[in-house]
């Protein structure tokens, strides 16, 4: 890694204060079992082919089921899944050992309830510092017509409730 004269903290704090949508990515470890994380560094990057990017921490245990298996599912989560956010930032093993989830038949685990699901195959991987870089080239989509969760300056909120409240004004 380099070193920077940008104190992480203060760049955490920076990239705060740009609001984005919440995600969890899902794949399977060896044994068949759920595993994922939530990500906010999750985009859009081209429509021909339709390919998205996340970025899980190297350090991140589902990191490498990833890149093994080379397909994982990314769900927009839905304004009131914040507890499903909050269950796949933690850490350990057994976090999500207690959710409800099915198998999709292009072998990717699919969580109920969200706002858009993306199933991916593996496309490229990429270095970026302590993050992978994983560009996903998009093979199904499920979309519902719901709010989204909303990560912004460290919280949480639900989007709908945003956009009543502005209708409103």
């Amino acid at each position: 890694m380099t070193t920077s004269a940008i104190d992480p903290a203060e760049f955490r704090k920076a990239m705060a204060e740009f609001p984005s949508g919440v995600t969890v990515v899902t794949a399977l470890d060896e044994q068949g079992a759920l595993v994922g994380f939530t990500a906010s560094a999750f985009t859009s990057l081209s429509l021909d082919p339709p390919l998205v990017l996340v970025c899980p921490a190297l350090t991140s245990a589902t990191y490498p089921h990833l890149v093994r298996g080379g397909r994982f599912a990314i769900h927009i989560l839905a304004a009131e899944q914040q507890a499903l956010a909050m269950a796949f930032a933690s850490k350990g093993t057994d976090k999500v050992a207690a959710l409800e989830w099915t198998l999709s038949d292009l072998g990717n685990p699919l969580l109920q309830g969200a706002s858009c699901v993306l199933e991916c195959s593996l496309w490229r991987e990429y270095e970026g510092g302590d993050h992978a870089i994983l560009v996903g080239e998009v093979l199904r989509i499920d979309r519902c017509e719901s709010g989204v969760l909303l990560y912004h300056r460290g919280q949480m909120s639900n989007h709908a409730h945003l956009e009543k409240e502005v209708a409103g004004a």
